[in-house]
């Protein structure tokens, strides 16, 4: 991307256009300046592959905010560790493997699943990405039940095999058909672990199995991680637009299917957001009778809420990832396959 375009090029007029509205609280995790600290520390101590000035504007980013915010109510810095180093590692990798082909992307998710399952329980003598998901699993382990971390990696070995589904699109710089961007989207957005994860909070690691996985509260879960996949879409928009390849994004996929303007097709990804939005809200009145547990899911899907809107607060808090010139670029160096 240009590092040299002027904001007024850089927005395209968008940002006067509406935003996404949450009706739900924002909060923040009372430790999010200690896992701040930790995550500056671990980039300078694992991300040496990385160039000086990606390590400085990663560190600028922030990205275990969004942990910070989307679980504010997990009790520990322990128990939110894992989920800061998901995000983070795993915003920082795709980062690195922008460019990367659909085998070699194949390759990294396998690896990955391979550490978080312990399947393979070796230490990565490497430092850096694959070390950082050792890390996580070692924390994870301590803290987390075996059924919630069974769900939870099997939704981040997901986001791993939706990367590996974009690099087809990527690499031909061509967007999606809609129901492809929905099904991939669903998973790229990252939203579906966090969903997994809220259950750490409060008394919610207690729901059974019957509750956690009813249909009823797994289209919730569909419904968040769209909803986050599509906000993002949203603020990184003027990015994506001056990126050749950067074609998972709904503005621009509506754009091309129905080949109408570009402010005319924000706004129709808006409704379709928003749809969901409503969904979910009529979903979370109308629950399922779930007997004596009845109060606990209904303040369970609260916070599945309070998580979508959690992960937003830090786009609108962010000046440094989605701006003018403030993206890492992939260093990666792919091969052409």
């Amino acid at each position: 991307m240009s590092q040299t375009l002027s904001e007024k090029q850089f927005y395209a007029g968008l940002q006067h256009l509406p935003k996404p509205r949450y009706p739900f609280p924002d909060f923040i995790h009372p430790d999010f300046q200690q896992q701040r600290q930790e995550y500056y520390d671990w980039i300078d101590r694992e991300y040496t592959f990385h160039s000086e000035a990606a390590r400085k504007k990663h560190k600028q980013h922030n990205l275990v905010d969004i942990a910070a915010r989307g679980c504010p109510f997990l009790n520990t810095l322990a128990e939110l560790r894992p989920l800061a180093n998901y995000t983070a590692n795993g915003a920082m990798m795709d980062d690195y493997f922008d460019r990367c082909s659909h085998h070699e992307m194949q390759m990294v998710t396998n690896r990955i699943k391979n550490i978080l399952s312990g399947e393979d329980i070796s230490e990565p003598a490497d430092m850096g990405i694959f070390h950082q998901f050792w890390v996580l699993r070692q924390d994870a382990i301590k803290c987390v039940p075996d059924r919630h971390y069974r769900k939870y990696i099997s939704a981040i070995h997901n986001v791993f095999v939706g990367y590996t589904e974009e690099r087809t699109y990527y690499r031909t710089n061509t967007t999606p058909p809609l129901p492809v961007y929905l099904v991939i989207r669903l998973h790229t957005s990252g939203g579906l672990p966090y969903c997994k994860y809220v259950a750490m909070q409060k008394n919610y690691r207690e729901l059974p199995d019957d509750v956690l996985e009813h249909p009823h509260i797994l289209r919730l879960h569909d419904l968040c991680s769209w909803m986050i996949g599509m906000h993002n879409d949203f603020i990184s928009l003027p990015k994506e637009l001056h990126r050749e390849g950067d074609t998972m994004n709904l503005v621009k996929v509506i754009q091309h299917e129905h080949n109408i303007p570009l402010h005319e097709a924000y706004m129709e990804a808006l409704k379709i957001h928003d749809s969901y939005l409503d969904e979910f809200r009529l979903l979370h009145q109308h629950l399922p009778s779930f007997g004596e547990l009845q109060g606990t899911v209904h303040d369970y899907v609260q916070d599945l809420g309070i998580m979508v809107a959690g992960v937003y607060a830090w786009h609108v808090n962010d000046v440094s990832r989605y701006v003018n010139g403030g993206y890492v670029e992939g260093e990666y160096a792919s091969k052409k396959s």
